[in-house]
Parts: C-alpha cells; sequence; structure tokens
C-alpha cells in the first residue's frame, strides 16, 4: 500500500483564500477589517520567524496586523499593562503572546491576561474548559487544523478508534477533545505508555505530537490508517548534513497507512490558516455575527 500525502500547504491555501474573502465581506459590512495583535518579548530566533510568518499571513488576508515588540528585560507587570491595553482597544479582535517567555514570567499569568473573546491561541482556561465541555470555543489552532486535515481524507469519523501520542495542553488534549467531540473512541498516550506499539496497530486515526524525532516505526502503524505528524525535528545525517523529520517515520509508515502528512508541509501550514481563522471568528463574535463553522 502506498499512502496517500495529506498536503497542508494546499488545505492552508484554500482556507486562507476562503478567509480573505471573508474578511472582505466583514469590511464591507463594518467599514473595517478584523485586527490581530502579536506581542514579541526578547529576540529569539524561531520566535521572530514564527511572528513574522504570522505578520506577513495576516496583512495577506486583509486584516490589520499590530506587532508589539517588547525588550528581553521587561517585568511581567508591564508585559500584563500591554494585554490589558490590546484587551480594551476595539480595534484588535485577537492577541497572540509568542511563546515561550523569558524566565522569570508566568506563562500561565501571562495567557490568562488576555480576554477569552481574543484568546485566538485558544489557551485560557476559559476557551479550553469550554472545548472540554463541548461548548463554542476558540480552538488551538494546531489541533483545529488537524482535525480538518482528517476529515479532508476521511469525512465520517464517528466510531473510529483514535489514538493521540502526546499529552501537551497546546496539542495532545484539546487534539483528543476534538476528536471525541466527532465521536471517535479517543485514547490518550506518551512515552511511558505501555504497550504503546500494539496500540497504535489498533488505531484508524493516529495523531502524534511528542517532539522525539521517528519515534512511531513504520510497523506500528495499522494497515490503511489515517497518520497525522505534527513534530518537527532537525536531526544530523551521516554525510554531516541535517533534514526535517516529524515524529513519525514517514518511509515506513507510508508502506501501511492509509493517508498521512508530510514533514514538512503538513501540519504546519494549517496552524497559521486556522489562527487567521479564529482572528475572524473572534471579530464576528464580537459583533455579534455567526462564526462559520
Amino acid at each position: 500500500m502506498s499512502a496517500q500525502l495529506i498536503d497542508g500547504k494546499a488545505a492552508a491555501l484554500r482556507l486562507r483564500e476562503q478567509i480573505a474573502a471573508d474578511v472582505r465581506d466583514f469590511a464591507d459590512q463594518f467599514g473595517y477589517a478584523p485586527g490581530l495583535a502579536v506581542v514579541l518579548v526578547g529576540s529569539d530566533p524561531a520566535s521572530e520567524v514564527y511572528v513574522r510568518n504570522k505578520v506577513i499571513a495576516t496583512e495577506e488576508a486583509g486584516m490589520h496586523s499590530f506587532e508589539f515588540r517588547l525588550p528581553v528585560d521587561v517585568t511581567e507587570g508591564e508585559l500584563l499593562n500591554c494585554i490589558d491595553r490590546l484587551n480594551s482597544d476595539p480595534t484588535v479582535h485577537g492577541i497572540l503572546v509568542q511563546l515561550p517567555l523569558p524566565k522569570g514570567i508566568d506563562v500561565s499569568r501571562v495567557i490568562e491576561r488576555i480576554s477569552p473573546t481574543k484568546d485566538v491561541d485558544g489557551f485560557t482556561i476559559t476557551n479550553t474548559g469550554r472545548l472540554a465541555a463541548g461548548l463554542e470555543s476558540l480552538e488551538p489552532c494546531t489541533p483545529a487544523g488537524v482535525m480538518m486535515l482528517i476529515k479532508g481524507v476521511r469525512p465520517e469519523l464517528v466510531g473510529l478508534s483514535a489514538l493521540v501520542v502526546g499529552a501537551s495542553n497546546i496539542v495532545g488534549k484539546p487534539m483528543a477533545r476534538l476528536l471525541l467531540k466527532e465521536r471517535c473512541t479517543v485514547t490518550i498516550a506518551h512515552s511511558k505508555t505501555i504497550d504503546l506499539r500494539e496500540r497504535c496497530r489498533e488505531a484508524d486515526i493516529l495523531v502524534v505530537a511528542t517532539g522525539v524525532p521517528e519515534m512511531i516505526s513504520g510497523g506500528w502503524i495499522k494497515p490503511g490508517a489515517t497518520v497525522i505528524d505534527v513534530g518537527i525535528s532537525r536531526i544530523s545525517c551521516e554525510d554531516g548534513r541535517t533534514r526535517l523529520v516529524g515524529d513519525v517515520d514517514f518511509v515506513g509508515a507510508s508502506k501501511s497507512a492509509g493517508a498521512i502528512t508530510p514533514v514538512p508541509g503538513g501540519v504546519g501550514p494549517m496552524t497559521i490558516a486556522c489562527l487567521l481563522a479564529n482572528t475572524l471568528t473572534a471579530a464576528k463574535r464580537q459583533v455579534q455575527l455567526p462564526a462559520a463553522e
């Protein structure tokens, strides 16, 4: 069996084109476009790249982009004051604080300071709790994007066995809740799970987000399974070069899986597209328009 390649770039492009059209309609109706504020503390190189990509994508969608760069020695109080100002700014409909934050700043306190109505990362207790309860919420971007990719190749999920490997608050736990919402039979596993191989072999849907390069062997994949690889790591090759790999042995898994995401080009592009979707949803809810499903 040769697995179908799930093209995250193409799916993200389609979603971003639809968002741009909806943004134009929103602006025509209200006379302004939704606004996304990104807060960056310090100058971490990876964070700089992420923020730059988010700003570009926001502007390409026709939204207003507000970028706030704070020095690495900013106090927690100053950062919280910045968030307070953004919470009360009617031109800002979504707020994203780029992680990680410098040592000495309480990440939980910072996230909880963001108004749940503007929490486009979906990280506040309010949004995570509403998601867990099956209520309307702003969903974390990566799990939301993964869900779209899964349904793009497997529209009917009711009753299927789903395994999420990785139990983080950002990906693993909300991913499991979204799958449960689709009435899958869901299991959460992690690096310490006993008999992980056997659990993988039972999964119709396998989502892996551990950060451990090629942790899931190709021989662990159930024939015909849908495999979503959230991880991305850079490893050294024998010739001295480096390459990007996911948490799944892509070559081996492709021989058994029915569909699989590549790394890169799979989940990553969908994360930013879903950030834009959340910003538009937040803007609509703030003017009490129905958000698109």
